[in-house]
C-alpha cells in the first residue's frame, strides 16, 4: 500500500533520511525502529505529504503522495500523536469527532457525538467521559481519547508516534493490548514509530530498523531476535556496545 524508493531528506547541511527504501503491505502492521534523532518522525512526515522529499519517490497504492489531492488523501488517515495533542477548549468527544464536525468528512452533529461516545467506549472510556475536558483526565485516559479520534473516521490507514511515551508499564500494556485489537479489527493498515522494544513485540508484523538515513533490516518481528544485523541486535538488547555509537 506504501512504497518509498530512496528517499532523500535533509535540513541545511544535516541529512536524515539518506535513501530509504521501505515498502508497507496493506493490512499489515509495520513499526520502524531507530534511536532518537534518526529521522522516524521525518519519515512519517514525508509519507504524509507533511514534509516534501528532496529525492525519491513516496506512493500510496501507486499514488506520489507529493501529487495526491490533500483532503482526499488525508482522509484515509488516522494519527496518534506522541504527546496525545488533545484541544484543551475543547470537551473530550469534539476533540474525537474533530475530523467529523468540519471538511470533507463532516457529519451533523448529534451524529458525530454519537460516533465519538461509540468509539470511546471502543478505548475502554464510558460514555460519561464524554463532557470532560483534556485537564480533566490521567495520560492513561488521554491517550485512550487520542487513539478513539484516531479511529473515528474509520480510516484504511493508521499512523502511531511512539503510543506508550510517558504511560506506566501497566498503562502502556493495555494500550499495545487496544492497538493490536483495533488494527485487526479494522483491518487497517498500521505505521508505527516507536523504540520501546515492548510496544515492538505486541503489535508488530513487520518490524523496519532506521539508523544513518536507511533502513538497516527489516522482516517479520518473529525474525527479530535471531535477525543477525549486528545494528538491530544492538538496538533490541539495549546494548552500550557494537555499530551504534552512543551519544555522551
Amino acid at each position: 500500500m506504501i512504497e518509498l524508493r530512496g528517499v532523500h531528506k535533509g535540513f541545511g547541511p544535516k541529512g536524515v533520511l539518506e535513501g530509504v527504501d521501505l515498502t508497507i503491505e496493506s493490512g499489515t502492521s509495520m513499526v520502524v525502529i531507530g534511536g532518537s534523532g534518526t529521522g522516524k518522525s521525518v519519515l512519517l512526515k514525508s509519507v504524509l505529504g507533511l514534509v516534501k522529499p528532496d529525492s525519491g519517490t513516496i506512493t500510496l497504492n501507486g499514488e506520489d503522495v507529493t501529487k495526491a489531492e490533500r483532503d482526499t488523501f488525508l482522509a484515509r488517515f488516522g494519527m496518534l500523536f506522541q504527546g496525545g495533542a488533545l484541544l484543551d477548549s475543547l470537551p473530550v468527544w469534539q476533540n474525537v469527532a474533530f475530523r467529523l464536525l468540519r471538511g470533507s468528512l463532516k457529519r451533523p452533529k448529534t451524529e458525530a457525538r454519537e460516533i465519538a461516545i461509540e468509539k470511546l467506549r471502543r478505548v475502554g472510556l464510558k460514555a460519561d467521559v464524554a463532557d470532560l475536558f483534556p485537564a480533566e483526565l490521567s495520560g492513561g485516559m488521554q491517550k485512550r481519547v487520542g487513539l478513539a479520534r484516531a479511529i473515528a473516521a474509520e480510516p484504511e490507514i493508521i499512523f502511531f508516534d511512539e503510543p506508550t511515551t510517558g504511560l506506566d508499564p501497566i498503562m502502556a500494556g493495555v494500550i499495545n493490548e487496544l492497538i493490536r485489537e483495533i488494527v485487526t479489527e479494522m483491518g487497517a493498515t498500521a505505521m508505527t514509530i516507536t523504540h520501546d522494544m515492548t510496544s515492538v513485540r505486541a503489535i508488530a508484523d513487520r518490524v523496519a530498523m532506521l539508523h544513518d538515513g536507511v533502513i538497516k533490516w527489516t522482516g517479520p518481528v518473529a525474525d527479530m531476535d535471531a535477525s543477525g544485523d549486528p545494528y538491530l541486535d544492538q538496538f533490541i538488547h539495549g546494548r552500550a556496545t557494537g555499530p551504534i555509537e552512543a551519544v555522551r
